[in-house]
């Protein structure tokens, strides 16, 4: 592999966090209409300076600074989803396998029931249930992207729950709290960062997908998904409004899910000790 296949998608994932952590202190002007500038085309540093790299929307707002805007948006979003589904997840996994019984009876089919409907259509359904809006947004793809961290725990937690270091902690009586959090949650860390790594993938594709519906942020808010909405119209005309988003989707995406792949070889100590990296 190229240093620059190896360096490229670190450095699209950085630009994207630091323009979402950092944007809001920019001079930009996401929601300033300039009506002499309607469907304006991309063009070089003119009058318009940086706002017009990317040219500009129907109502003559910069896509450049609406796509900072979007990008943003969908950080904050996946690292909330992300964060919040992987703390309920662990949490439930591990209770479940580590009580076993009947809950861990009831909790794998409550699992079930949530991998019965694909994760996006739960999500729209939920959000469509709650209305519209960056929050609603961030509870239906919680109440979908939780099983999957559970799912792992729970699998994971099951192979650790009588090994030896274990079973020596429980016979010195150390409470089961303090052996899941010192000698069960560190060895399970690694699968769950790299489910942790696609799923701020999955959330960036299913939150552009909501705000497309018309269900998450709600205008003059940007959202990649937005952006897209509001420029099929004008596809044939300005096709710039729809190119410029879906180049960046696409770019965050594969480059998250590239460096998802690469966290996985790194962690995953059998592989490399086969391919004799270890």
């Amino acid at each position: 592999m190229s240093a620059l296949a190896k360096f490229l998608p670190l450095a699209v994932v950085a630009i994207w966090a630091a323009l979402a952590l950092f944007g809001a202190w920019l001079p930009l002007s996401p929601n300033e209409l300039e009506l002499k500038r309607i469907l304006q085309p991309p063009a070089a540093m003119g009058d318009a300076g940086l706002h017009g790299l990317l040219g500009f929307d129907e109502l003559g707002r910069p896509l450049f600074d609406r796509l900072i805007q979007g990008g943003r948006t969908s950080f904050i979003v996946a690292i909330a989803v992300v964060s919040i589904s992987l703390a309920v997840g662990t949490a439930l996994g591990m209770l479940s396998a580590w009580i076993g019984g009947r809950l861990d009876h009831v909790m794998m089919r409550i699992v079930d029931v949530f991998l019965a409907f694909p994760g996006i259509l739960l999500a729209i359904a939920l959000a469509g249930v709650l209305g519209p809006g960056l929050d609603n947004v961030v509870v239906a793809l919680c109440a979908a992207g939780w099983v999957g961290f559970a799912r792992l725990a729970r699998a994971q937690s099951l192979s650790l729950k009588h090994r030896e270091h274990v079973v020596a902690a429980r016979a010195l009586g150390v409470s089961d709290f303090n052996i899941l959090r010192r000698h069960v949650l560190p060895y399970i860390c690694a699968p769950l960062i790299v489910e942790a790594s696609f799923g701020v993938a999955a959330v960036v594709i299913a939150e552009a997908g909501l705000s497309f519906l018309g269900l998450g942020v709600q205008p003059p808010e940007a959202s990649w998904g937005t952006i897209l909405r509001e420029g099929t119209r004008y596809m044939l005309v300005a096709p710039h409004v729809v190119i410029g988003p879906s180049l960046v989707l696409l770019a965050v995406v594969l480059s998250v899910n590239l460096l998802g792949d690469r966290l996985r070889d790194r962690l995953d100590v059998r592989r490399r000790w086969h391919t004799g990296t270890a």
